[in-house]
C-alpha cells in the first residue's frame, strides 16, 4: 500500500490543554507525524472537558487528540520532570520539538531544554505576547467583535460560541513548527517560537480591514443577520424552515435573480433607489428592500420547491439546522465523505470522526484513528525513544513516576 504519512519519521512531544496546541499537534499527527502527549497521571487539565458522555469520558479530549500517542508522567516528582526532558530532547534529526501552551518555566523551560539539546524548536502558545493568560472569551471583547456582532442596542455585547482564535492559532503552531523544522533542517538551528493568541486575533481583524476603518474614522455598525458589503440574509420557507441566502458575487446575484425570477423587479427597485445593484456595495444599500421581495418568494414556498429552484440555477444558500439534524441527515456529515472514518474510540465506543481536510493528490488520505486512552504509550514511548527496559519500566511504575 502507498505509504500515506507525508510527515513519516517527524517526532513531538506536546504538553498541552484544550484547543489551540491540542489542534496544532493532532493536525500533524494526521499528516502522519508520531506527536507523543505528556500528562500527569490523572490526566491534564482538559481530560474531563465537556462536552462528556453520560459516564464522564470527555468527548472535546476525544476530539483534539486524535492519532497521539500518550504517556502520563508524575510531574510533580523530579524524576518524572527528568524523563519528560528525557523525551523533548532526545536525539534525532527528526525528533527535538516541542508544542506547549504551558508557561516556559520548570521543565518546559527553553533554556534548560536548549541545554540539553542546542538544536531543540519549541513553539509555545501564549495567551497574550507577555505570556499571560487569554481565551477567545476574553480576547474577543477586547477586538471588538462582541460591539458587531447582533443588532441589539449600542451599548449590548453578543459573545460567540466558536473559539476561532484557538481554531486558527491552533493551525497556526502547526505551520510554525514545520517553518522552523525546515529552517533547521537547512541551518542546523533550533528556536524558541511565541505564539499569542491576542496576536491571531488582532491580526485578523487587521487582515479584514476592521483596524484600518477604526482609523479611518469609518466605524463598523452592527447589522444582525445581514452580510456586511453585499447581500446576504435568512429567510423562513413556508413550512417553516430557515435558509440563507447570499449574493456576494455578481454571478451570485445573477443566479438569485434567475431562480425567484426577480430580475426585472431588482431592475426597478435600482433606478428607483439610484442604486446599481450589480455593484456588491449598493446591494448592501438596498439590502431592506432587497430582503422583502426575497422574504415574499421564498416565504410563500415549502423547502423543497425553494431548494430545487436554488439547485437549479446554481444559488449560494444554505439550509438552517441543528448539529443533530446534521449528524441524521446531512450526507456531507457521513461516511460518503472521505473526511470521516468511522473509529472505535477507547471509553465513549463507535463513532464516525472527521480526519484531515487536506486532500493530497499524492497520498490517499489516512486512515481516521481514535484518541488513545491515557497513558497507552507510556512503555513503548519510554522504551523505543529512551531505550528503558522492562525492568526500568517496571520500576519506574511501582514507584508511580510513570503511568500506563
Amino acid at each position: 500500500m502507498q505509504d500515506t504519512k507525508l510527515l513519516e519519521g517527524l517526532r513531538l512531544v506536546e504538553a498541552s490543554a484544550f484547543v489551540a496546541a491540542p489542534l496544532g499537534g493532532m493536525t500533524l499527527a494526521q499528516m502522519g507525524a508520531e506527536v507523543i502527549r505528556i500528562d500527569s497521571l490523572a490526566g491534564g487539565l482538559d481530560y474531563r472537558r465537556w462536552p462528556v458522555t453520560q459516564e464522564g469520558a470527555s468527548l472535546f479530549w476525544a476530539g483534539l487528540n486524535k492519532g497521539k500517542k500518550s504517556v502520563t508522567l508524575d510531574l510533580g516528582s523530579p524524576e518524572g520532570r527528568e524523563v519528560a526532558m528525557a523525551l523533548i530532547t532526545a536525539p534525532g534529526d527528526d525528533a527535538g520539538m516541542l508544542l506547549t501552551n504551558f508557561p516556559p518555566r520548570g521543565w518546559l523551560d527553553h533554556e534548560k531544554l536548549r541545554a540539553r539539546r542546542d538544536d531543540l524548536i519549541q513553539l509555545t502558545v501564549q495567551g497574550d505576547r507577555h505570556g499571560g493568560s487569554a481565551l477567545d472569551y476574553t480576547v474577543n471583547p477586547r477586538v471588538g467583535l462582541p460591539y458587531l456582532t447582533g443588532d441589539g442596542a449600542p451599548d449590548a455585547v453578543v459573545n460567540h460560541v466558536l473559539p476561532a482564535w484557538d481554531l486558527v492559532t491552533g493551525q497556526m503552531a502547526a505551520v510554525g513548527l514545520l517553518a522552523a523544522e525546515r529552517h533547521r533542517r537547512r541551518h542546523g538551528i533550533g528556536q524558541h517560537v511565541k505564539l499569542a493568541l491576542e496576536d491571531v486575533a488582532l491580526a485578523a481583524v487587521g487582515h479584514l480591514g476592521l483596524l484600518a476603518e477604526a482609523q479611518l474614522g469609518q466605524p463598523r455598525a452592527r447589522h444582525g443577520n445581514h452580510l456586511f458589503g453585499a447581500f446576504g440574509h435568512d429567510f423562513a420557507t413556508a413550512d417553516g424552515a430557515r435558509v440563507m441566502v447570499v449574493g456576494l458575487t455578481g454571478k451570485q446575484w445573477r443566479a438569485m435573480c434567475d431562480a425567484m425570477g426577480m430580475g426585472e423587479d431588482m431592475a426597478a427597485l435600482g433606478q428607483r433607489l439610484g442604486l446599481d445593484l450589480s455593484l456588491e456595495g449598493d446591494r448592501f444599500h438596498a439590502r431592506e428592500d432587497i430582503r422583502a421581495v426575497v422574504a415574499g418568494w421564498i416565504g410563500a414556498r415549502p423547502l423543497a420547491e425553494v431548494a430545487a429552484a436554488f439547485e437549479r440555477h446554481g444559488v449560494c444558500w444554505g439550509r438552517y439546522q441543528t448539529v443533530q439534524q446534521l449528524v441524521r441527515e446531512d450526507e456531507a456529515c457521513s461516511l460518503a465523505n472521505p473526511l470521516f472514518g468511522e473509529i472505535d474510540q477507547p471509553g465513549v465506543g463507535r463513532l464516525i470522526a472527521p480526519g484531515l481536510p487536506l486532500d493530497f493528490s499524492a497520498v490517499p488520505r489516512r486512515p481516521v484513528e481514535p484518541a488513545p486512552r491515557l497513558g497507552e504509550h507510556t512503555e513503548e514511548v519510554l522504551t523505543a525513544v529512551l531505550g528503558v527496559s522492562a525492568t526500568e519500566f517496571g520500576r519506574l511504575h511501582d514507584k508511580g513516576v510513570v503511568g500506563g
